[in-house]
């Protein structure tokens, strides 16, 4: 199974819309959205053709429907223009290996406050960012950076899973930014 993996859109159609060139050219499976969608925040400048109502239209009609857990920028009224759940503060995926994926935000659960797990398993949320995998000492904390804002001087960017590898993938080149293997 191949998953695509954004975060922090924050209302940028143009990061919407390279995200769902992405999501067409990668061939993905399955596609998760880690919050922060339509809204940009009082702490962030406006995004890259910041038009919300454009963002939500092209998630409405995406021939995939995404998984998505709720940001601390997502509220009810987002969720009235949206025709997917988006207010579950966090989702479980399986993945290879017996392995298991909590995904969510990062506002709740997160490196220094991480959720229920068992050896092995992967946190996964966005909300810093900031892309980076970080093994811990019994899950490995794996973050997509930001399609729309990204920090720390890095790169808009996404992640794909696929046969126990998470890579890290420049938004705009697809280049590979970081790569992580389960296991290792």
């Amino acid at each position: 199974m191949k998953i695509l993996f954004a975060s922090d859109i924050h209302g940028s159609a143009a990061a919407m819309e390279r995200i769902l060139a992405k999501l067409e050219e990668e061939k993905a499976d399955r596609f998760v959205l880690l919050g922060d969608l339509l809204y940009h925040g009082p702490r962030n400048d406006l995004p890259d053709r910041y038009a919300p109502k454009e963002v939500f239209a092209m998630l409405n009609s995406c021939a995939m429907t995404p998984l998505c857990v709720r940001g601390n920028c997502d509220a009810e009224v987002d969720q009235m223009v949206l025709e997917f759940p988006i207010m579950a503060d966090y989702a479980l995926l399986p993945l290879d290996g017996g392995r298991t994926a909590f995904v969510t935000h990062g506002h709740l659960f997160n490196i220094g406050n991480p959720p229920p797990h068992q050896p092995g398993d992967v946190l996964v949320h966005g909300h810093t960012h900031v892309h980076c995998a970080i093994p811990q000492e019994d899950y490995v904390y794996i973050n997509p950076g930001s399609a729309a804002l990204p920090k720390e001087g890095q790169a808009p960017s996404y992640m794909i899973y696929e046969d126990g590898v998470f890579t890290v993938k420049h938004l705009i080149t697809g280049e590979a930014l970081l790569r992580y293997e389960l296991g290792k």
